[in-house]
């Protein structure tokens, strides 16, 4: 019989050849295949544009619109949301961005050393005094013509008080107060030094401001302050009054009715600006999401939103859902806008406010000097308070205490550790000099602080100051109790906030807890804890 092993033994190797050939077709197909891959990544995020933005805080409800437009354009789109004095103070520090949506173009003239272009206002907003309902009826203000001075009688007469956001660090609290200026000066054709040195004019301001009950560091939160408190009036954009309503009327109580004097109104006109960074592409982008916006798609957007998107104005045809004649909103009568005065000007007025205007406020500081402070934590501290106090470096961010202003320090650990007072806001080199003189050591509580803060305050006529309270805290409170706080504060019975800074491991739970409480906010301090305290002075 035939010997058939090496017929079979070639079988073999040609097996082992074949598939020895087929796997080195797949590894070339999906090496092939790889590499397309990679390139068609490569290519997608080679193809997709970056941009950059700067938005005021109040178009955040615009964002969505903004992102799904720069995904149709395959850009990958960053958004910065900021306050207005924030904004300048990015800009003007050289932090890079393309483009910058900005409240009113009276900030834009403020900008140094920034190059901008094809700047177009995107939408009118009133920035309007809004009451009660109820309250604006017993006052006489409902179907009536109602002047600037008006408002001010009542306030003098205590029949009004209102809430508004900060004029040194928000574009409604500063544009409704130059409104305020212009309108009680008489409205003269350009506000000028003289006026500002008008000693009826200061009265004036001075009165009114009295009526301030609640200031708040953005118009955001100035909105959640009026819906968790129990206040009679705001001033703020027209739209953040729609939203206001909505929600009052959502929760079945009285809605605000919007008072329009008739001898000025402050406009704030929303410019979307390109900043040139000599990039063709960005700004061919640029000027396609500005098209956008200012086409009738864009618009309506904006309208739905509560924006006036018409000019002239007056529009019979807006959307009474959204602008309701039952909120005493009225888009058929012409409204008076302010005449805006120079920068210079501007720039004068808001640090008279800080200074001379603003109701003075009785401001308290609870330290914390746990054995955690050290040594970071301490030595952050010391800067940020040092900053605070220091009228010469807080005044370049228009956040200066006044003469008429009153500052009390607590230090505190696991137990109160002293208490130190001065009733000159601008005479605070001691209170600097003895916040050097302790170390830290030992547990933390926060609440025992607190109480003792609010005792100090309870104290105060809540109608000469504002009153406000500032806990800085790195670490889980481990004595007191929150408990003996809500008791002690309903004690009280007045509206003093209690503002938390917290960083390092600070137990966010409990100051949220205390933030609820007293209508207040926390910040977060844990990586910038000076830029926390910036912010939170002004909230106070």
């Amino acid at each position: 019989m035939e010997n058939k092993r090496p017929n079979s033994k070639r079988a073999v190797i040609f097996s082992y050849f074949v598939f020895a050939m087929i796997l080195i077709l797949i590894l070339f197909e999906f090496n092939v295949n790889s590499n397309n891959s990679l390139k068609n990544i490569y290519n997608v995020n080679r193809n997709n544009k970056n941009f950059k933005m700067i938005v005021s805080s109040e178009n955040e409800d615009l964002g969505q619109l903004l992102q799904e437009f720069a995904t149709n354009k395959s850009v990958n789109l960053e958004i910065e949301y900021a306050g207005t004095l924030d904004i300048m103070e990015k800009l003007n520090s050289g932090e890079s961005f393309d483009a910058v949506w900005a409240s009113n173009s009276i900030w834009l003239y403020m900008l140094e050393n920034v190059s901008i272009s094809n700047s177009k206002s995107t939408s009118i907003n009133p920035v309007v005094f809004a009451i009660k309902k109820s309250k604006a009826q017993s006052l006489g203000f409902i179907n009536k013509s109602i002047y600037t001075e008006d408002i001010v009688n009542c306030i003098k007469e205590g029949k009004l008080t209102f809430s508004m956001s900060n004029p040194t660090q928000t574009n409604t609290g500063a544009t409704a107060y130059l409104g305020f200026l212009s309108t009680l000066a008489g409205n003269p054709e350009v506000l000028r030094e003289e006026n500002l040195l008008d000693e009826n004019l200061k009265t004036e301001l001075v009165t009114l401001f009295s009526g301030l009950e609640r200031s708040s560091g953005s118009e955001a939160f100035l909105e959640e302050i009026f819906l968790n408190g129990a206040y009679d009036a705001v001033v703020t954009y027209e739209f953040s009054i729609i939203n206001i309503n909505k929600e009052l009327e959502a929760k079945g109580e009285e809605p605000l009715y919007v008072i329009y004097p008739v001898d000025g109104v402050s406009i704030s006109d929303s410019p979307l600006a390109y900043i040139n960074n000599k990039d063709d592409e960005k700004k061919e982008f640029f000027l396609e999401l500005q098209e956008y916006i200012l086409s009738d798609e864009g618009q309506a957007k904006l309208a739905s939103l509560g924006r006036r998107t018409w000019y002239g104005g007056i529009n019979s045809n807006a959307d009474k859902s959204v602008f309701n004649p039952n909120w005493g909103i009225n888009t058929e009568k012409y409204i008076v806008p302010i005449k805006y005065p120079s920068t210079k000007i501007i720039k004068q007025a808001l640090g008279m406010y800080q200074t001379e205007f603003r109701k003075p406020i009785h401001a308290v500081f609870c330290l914390d000097y746990s054995g955690s402070m050290y040594p970071n934590g301490y030595n952050q501290l010391t800067k940020a308070m040092n900053y605070i106090l220091d009228e010469s470096q807080a005044s370049e961010n228009l956040l200066q205490f006044s003469e008429k202003d009153k500052i009390s320090i607590i230090p505190f650990n696991g137990k109160i550790l002293g208490e130190w007072n001065t009733d000159n806001g601008i005479k605070t080199s001691e209170l600097i000099n003895n916040i050097l003189t302790l170390s830290p050591t030992g547990a933390t509580n926060i609440y025992d602080s607190s109480i003792r803060a609010l005792e100090i305050l309870d104290k105060e006529d809540s109608s000469i100051y504002n009153l406000s309270i500032v806990l800085m805290t790195d670490g889980m409170s481990n004595s007191g109790s929150y408990y003996t706080l809500s008791k002690k504060y309903r004690e009280v019975g007045k509206d003093i906030p209690i503002y938390s800074i917290m960083f390092g491991d600070a137990y966010e739970y409990d100051l949220t807890q205390i933030a609820e409480l007293t209508n207040a906010k926390v910040f977060d301090g844990r990586h910038d804890l000076l830029k926390a305290f910036k912010e939170v002075r002004g909230y106070n």
